[in-house]
């Protein structure tokens, strides 16, 4: 009875150390490997090819960026959007991510990036969000004190208040709570580049996969310059293409930009 009571209690413990980790332990080293530096929302990654003149391509953005504007520098960027539903791509399994974010720089200007966003991420059917800022080349450091659902309504906003000094804010319109971060950096803004993005992001030194976000639609896309406000309407569209695919589709207004997986 004593043996038989001491072999259930040794399978229940290799039972227990064999099994998978759970969605929450996969979590936490997700958020403990940004908090370490792994993740990095990083300037784009350009895809250059002699077939492919006609368009805009990268690796890692998919949106609408001002490379320069002839009347000013850019001091501030702002978008609304509704935060989507992740799924995993056709044939997929496992973790995959994308991140909607506004920022100042990282263009052609590829020393600095102010920016704020929200990263989507689908794990075995989970759906999770985190909110972040970021003055590369530091990494994303995520906000504290507010969530963030399907079907939320996020305003996101970067202030350059310097060079050297600003702002990333993120408010939940929906819930009614904002955070906000003052920044500085010894990484000094160009102010040349405003950008609406959705970005296949880095995590220890390569990109995450990249889950299907549906569609994140930037509303009331603004960019204020030293010279007053403009609208997306006349930067350049860039699509995010791996592998010689294809796999966003960006339009832009006046007042919006649209990204779409495809």
């Amino acid at each position: 009875m004593f043996a038989s009571a001491l072999l259930s209690i040794a399978l229940l413990a290799t039972t227990a150390f064999a099994a998978p980790p759970s969605r929450d332990t996969r979590m936490a080293s997700r958020i403990a490997r940004r908090r370490e530096g792994a993740h990095l929302s990083r300037p784009i990654l350009r895809e250059e090819s002699s077939n492919l003149v006609a368009a805009n391509y990268s690796s890692n953005w998919a949106g609408a960026s001002w490379e320069s504007y002839p009347s000013g520098t850019f001091t501030a960027v702002t978008g609304t959007f509704v935060v989507p539903t992740p799924s995993t791509p056709d044939g997929g399994s496992g973790s995959y991510s994308a991140s909607a974010w506004v920022g100042i720089d990282g263009d052609t200007c590829e020393t600095a990036i102010l920016q704020t966003g929200v990263d989507f991420t689908i794990d075995d059917g989970e759906v999770s969000f985190d909110s972040w800022y970021e003055w590369y080349p530091d990494y994303a450091h995520d906000f504290s004190g507010i969530k963030i659902h399907v079907g939320d309504t996020i305003t996101l906003t970067v202030t350059a208040t310097s060079t050297t000094t600003g702002s990333a804010v993120i408010e939940n319109v929906t819930t009614g709570k904002t955070v906000k971060k003052s920044l500085t950096s010894t990484a000094p803004l160009c102010e040349e580049n405003a950008e609406w993005i959705v970005e296949d992001y880095e995590e220890g030194s390569s990109l995450v996969p990249f889950a299907n976000f549906g569609t994140v639609t930037f509303t009331d896309a603004l960019a204020t310059t030293s010279s007053g406000p403009v609208g997306p309407d006349g930067a350049t569209l860039i699509d995010i293409r791996q592998n010689n695919v294809t796999l966003t589709s960006v339009s832009a207004d006046s007042s919006s930009v649209t990204v779409s997986y495809i």
